[in-house]
């Protein structure tokens, strides 16, 4: 099959990407630096051709409000437009577990918008919303930083590694349609401020997590069980430790 995987150079696309190639198939790693750009929509049409499935996999370069919204909107509507005219017959996008009861926040008002525009295309969809990535932790952290200080709270958080996202993206886009949604989470749960202090730990990062009890996420307040799924999930194989292990070899 012929799949365009937007995105394809980023975190999670070039592990896609590169697992659809393992499996044979002729896959396209679309990005602005490959001239195919669903913002200016450069290349899209030549990109959809006798394409049969698109996973879409892009962020936005701004998380401003405003920005945020505009680049989802605008892509969304170049992409699935230039997806209809090629009869693409799968569209796969990658979305955030929660998005719909954190609208508080502005870069998830955007994902919800990104969602709605696909289910109201007619295209024959499958949103994918995972928790936050393993890759996330130190950036987390770092964000919450004050003083030398990290503060956070006790916010459920149940992250999961890339490769499993990965995993999880190709399995779905290969398989029929849901026309629907589908959650994706890691194995285990824990208080946000306590996997953020056993990264540090395992880091030898020498700043203290102090536990503020303040549930916020990306600027904005969030209930305590936001960031984790409310039902069943897909969970992934790999474990937080397993994880960090392989941190350690790269360090």
């Amino acid at each position: 099959m012929k799949i365009v995987v937007i995105g394809g150079s980023g975190l999670i696309g070039t592990k896609v990407v590169a697992q659809l190639r393992q499996q044979g198939h002729q896959v396209i790693a679309a990005s602005p630096s490959t001239g195919i750009d669903t913002i200016t929509g450069e290349g899209l049409a030549a990109a959809m051709k006798d394409t049969d499935i698109v996973i879409d996999l892009a962020n936005s370069p701004s998380f401003e409000d405003k920005a945020v919204v505009e680049f989802f909107q605008t892509a969304g509507r170049n992409l699935l437009g230039a997806e209809i005219s090629a009869g693409v017959k799968h569209h796969v996008a990658l979305s955030i577990v929660g998005v719909d009861i954190m609208q508080n926040i502005g870069y998830m008002r955007a994902k919800l918008v990104q969602e709605d525009l696909i289910r109201q295309s007619g295209v024959p969809y499958t949103i994918i919303r995972s928790t936050q990535f393993f890759e996330f932790i130190g950036g987390i952290a770092n964000q919450a930083t004050r003083d030398g200080e990290v503060h956070l709270s006790d916010v459920k958080f149940q992250p999961i590694a890339s490769d499993d996202v990965a995993a999880f993206v190709v399995k779905y886009a290969l398989a029929a349609p849901l026309n629907g949604k589908v959650e994706i989470a890691g194995p285990d749960r824990f208080d946000m401020y306590q996997v953020a202090a056993r990264y540090l730990q395992y880091m030898s990062d020498p700043r203290k997590v102090i536990a503020n009890g303040k549930p916020e996420y990306f600027g904005g307040e969030v209930t305590h069980t936001a960031l984790v799924p409310a039902g069943a999930a897909n969970l992934g194989a790999i474990s937080f430790e397993k994880w960090l292990s392989t941190q350690l070899q790269r360090v």
